[in-house]
């Protein structure tokens, strides 16, 4: 997948001749890119479509007639939602390039305080992601009052995020099943030259299936040049195939794509007809990846894919089934695979089985990004993420959703060993995600493009009064498979729910027990103990005030070390954060206490890579800020400097405060301990632990260069020698329960649900990517 592009990159409007050409191509590559991973879904999808609508649902009407109105019902649907809603309307809707429910949440959240965390900043509003949308100032809505005023009403904005990023992680159970299901399926289909039986047709699935999850880890990357070419000669076969069938069989089946066959469908088949619609929607399954993957590409790319290629050879193809279906009637169950010519059955087999693995993959690739995105907003455990590629962007692997996901997809093939049932669970979950998409989307053209609310309604009763037809079908098939999506979306989220909930408490804790600055100030610089050597890293959640980890420790120990900074890892509402602008530097309290406050901020799409390299940007932050303070009268204010004030952003690339001098190994860190015990034991550490030996850095300060004022040579100095002497991160190790007081609900879900997740994720070191051996955790218990 390419790295992601600025929103300007995909426009072909351009006055430069040269630039237009360069645009263009840039373009076509792209689309030729987007094959491999937005269109494996959808284009896979004439596998199983025809037998979901016509078995179990119409055994006494399958007749041509009730054939040519599926194929109208099948070509308007495909008209309607990829064509005109997502393609036309849909992908303007970007959050800086980045698509997907969990963006439009988060463009929402930007332009109404929609958020439950209250842990936003006006710094955050100064990123150069975070103004997106019309410049011009919002007009007062009562509806955007509304809801911000109502918390439940904001609360339940949040669930219904919560239910479409769960309904996409189902898809990343079914889809597999069913696209590899339908694709082996083949060699059952009778004129083939091979008798096997159902069991080792599913056998042999659920082998295609292990085998596709156990190469997750290896990443796309490696495989990823093969996608495109795939799909694009599936669609090359199935476009063939569909043109000879009309031509060979049923020329008269382009005159249903009038919508007079749709009404002559349900005049024929009556409620039958309706509860053949969580079939008929399957066609459109894998639509949402148009959107979802629009970060990798562009608007103008995926809108050209699909409707210069996909779209014509999906249309052909169902076209081509309808026409073979309406002189062979009895061959509805395995239709695609008997509308295939016999001299190249056995190649477009081969294609179909490549197709639905490309499919399956670009959908587990999706069910990573959505978890880690979940996992940014607060909603989600923290699990462990992996970049698979140093040279593409956004390829991750989280081996615990993997394994997971494969023990859940092997269950669904298993346990139903039918595509129709798997197919119903299929259509209510992916429609499920496009009827809440359409609702959010109304929002978005409110609140985010500023429109009159009129464009909004429309927009909304449209789309939801077609769709609603579609999910009222898809509901019905819940006793026959759809059971399987609502029961692992429940699970999903109460997970995530109650993990927000817990976070949410947790920080609405520290908030109201955090130090007083006037306490703080009271004790003196050296905050009526003993200050040692070293740089103390105190990590918290909170962006500002002093958390109540920092007295629970100086309570109970007698030092501390020179140089405190209280660290603040942050995630913001945009997709992605500049490494210039990533690190926030502030100063508590007056200079002699040489107290520090770091905000690290990340975006919902960002990666936090374990290189190592975290302490030396620090420390070059801090010394930058110093020798900002010193020259820029807003910083040297008594009212900024004596309080938790005005923060800087600071730039690490552009950093020339201090000379960096590199070491290959960790003798200078070793060396610069006074205890030869500590020596000692970071040595037998790093020979232990060779894999995570960090690069050592030297600091200096400048000999020649314009002259620097003697205080902030002396906090240089001082910030110098603490990094000499050592660094010690501190963090709380925290134990949430709730008050006797509270509800039994509120019990049961902190108690037992926050405290279980709590146990089995993740620690918070861990992901933090926090050396072990400089670690210090202070033992605190949460009362919310």
């Amino acid at each position: 997948m390419p790295m992601p592009m600025e929103p300007e990159s995909g426009t072909l409007t351009s006055r430069n001749p040269s630039q237009f050409f360069l645009n263009l191509s840039r373009n076509l590559l792209l689309a030729y890119q987007s094959f491999g991973v937005v269109y494996g879904g959808l284009s896979t999808s004439p596998l199983y479509v025809y037998r979901s609508v016509f078995v179990g649902n119409l055994p006494e009407f399958e007749s041509p007639e009730v054939i040519f109105g599926a194929f109208s019902l099948i070509f308007w649907t495909l008209t309607m939602i990829p064509l005109l809603k997502y393609v036309s309307v849909v992908l303007s809707a970007d959050d800086n390039g980045e698509g997907g429910t969990i963006a439009l949440y988060s463009l929402l959240c930007r332009h109404a305080k929609f958020s439950l965390l209250p842990n936003q900043q006006a710094a955050d509003e100064e990123l150069s992601s975070y103004k997106y949308g019309p410049s011009r100032p919002m007009s007062p809505s009562p509806l955007k009052r509304f809801l911000e005023k109502h918390k439940k009403l904001r609360t339940s904005l949040l669930i219904v995020v919560l239910l479409a990023a769960s309904m996409v992680i189902v898809d990343g159970v079914i889809t597999p099943a069913i696209s590899v299901m339908s694709a082996v399926s083949g060699l059952r289909v009778q004129g083939v030259g091979l008798e096997l039986t159902h069991g080792t047709i599913l056998l042999l699935a659920c082998m295609i299936l292990i085998g596709l999850f156990a190469l997750q880890h290896t990443g796309t990357q490696r495989v990823a040049i093969v996608f495109a070419p795939i799909v694009i000669l599936w669609l090359i076969s199935i476009f063939g195939i569909g043109l000879y069938n009309i031509i060979h069989w049923n020329p008269k089946i382009v005159y249903a794509i009038s919508p007079h066959y749709i009404i002559k469908f349900f005049r024929e088949t009556g409620s039958a007809g309706w509860l053949s619609l969580g079939g008929v929607l399957l066609s459109v399954t894998g639509t949402e990846a148009m959107f979802a993957d629009l970060g990798h590409f562009t608007a103008f790319s995926i809108r050209l894919a699909f409707a210069a290629v996909v779209y014509p050879c999906l249309v052909i193809q169902y076209m081509g089934q309808a026409a073979y279906l309406s002189k062979n009637i009895a061959s509805i169950p395995d239709s695609f695979y008997k509308s295939i010519p016999e001299p190249v059955f056995w190649p477009v087999f081969v294609i179909a089985t490549l197709a639905s693995v490309v499919g399956s993959q670009a959908i587990i690739s999706a069910t990573f990004s959505v978890v880690k995105q979940c996992h940014a907003l607060g909603c989600f455990p923290r699990v462990k993420i992996v970049h698979t590629s140093k040279h593409m962007f956004g390829q991750i692997y989280i081996p615990e959703i993997n394994w997971i996901l494969m023990i859940l997809t092997l269950l669904t093939a298993v346990g139903f060993q039918d595509t129709t049932l798997i197919g119903n669970a299929y259509g209510l979950a992916c429609m499920t995600v496009m009827f809440i998409t359409t609702f959010i989307m109304a929002l978005i053209i409110a609140f985010v493009w500023q429109k009159n609310f009129i464009y909004a309604t429309l927009f909304l009763v449209a789309f939801w009064s077609f769709e609603g037809i579609y999910l009222s079908a898809a509901i019905t098939k819940v006793p026959q498979g759809g059971w399987v999506s609502l029961l692992l979306a429940f699970i999903f989220i109460v997970i995530m729910y109650i993990w927000h909930y817990g976070t949410r408490k947790k920080y609405n804790h520290d908030l109201h027990n955090k130090v007083s600055l006037k306490w703080l100030l009271g004790l003196g610089p050296s905050l009526g103990i003993v200050r040692v050597p070293g740089i103390g890293l105190i990590y918290s959640e909170l962006a500002t005030g002093v958390p109540s980890i920092f007295t629970h420790f100086v309570t109970n120990l007698p030092a501390f070390h020179n140089v405190l900074v209280f660290v603040c890892v942050k995630n913001v509402p945009v997709p992605f954060v500049l490494p210039e602008e990533r690190f926030l530097i502030g100063r508590i309290c007056p200079r002699p206490y040489r107290m520090y406050r770091c905000i690290v901020r990340y975006g919902y799409k960002d990666i936090q890579r374990d290189d190592g390299n975290f302490e030396n940007q620090l420390i070059q932050s801090i010394a930058e800020f110093i020798q900002m303070e010193a020259v820029e009268p807003q910083f040297s204010s008594s009212e900024n400097t004596s309080f938790d004030g005005r923060m800087a952003v600071i730039s690490t690339r552009s950093n020339a405060t201090l000379i960096v001098s590199e070491q290959l190994d960790s003798a200078g860190a070793i060396q610069s301990s006074k205890s030869l015990m500590l020596r000692r034991l970071r040595s037998e550490y790093d020979d232990e632990n060779p894999q995570i030996r960090r690069r050592q850095v030297r600091f200096q300060l400048p000999q020649s260069g314009p002259a620097m004022d003697s205080a902030v040579r002396d906090e240089l100095l001082q910030l110098i020698q603490a990094k000499e002497a050592g660094v010690a991160y501190i963090m709380g190790h925290s134990y949430v329960k709730a008050r006797r007081s509270s509800s039994y609900l509120k019990k049961l879900v902190i108690d037992i649900g926050y405290s279980f997740l709590r146990k089995n994720c993740r620690g918070p070191a861990v992901a933090l990517h926090i050396p072990h051996i400089s670690l210090i955790e202070v033992g605190m218990i949460y009362y919310v």
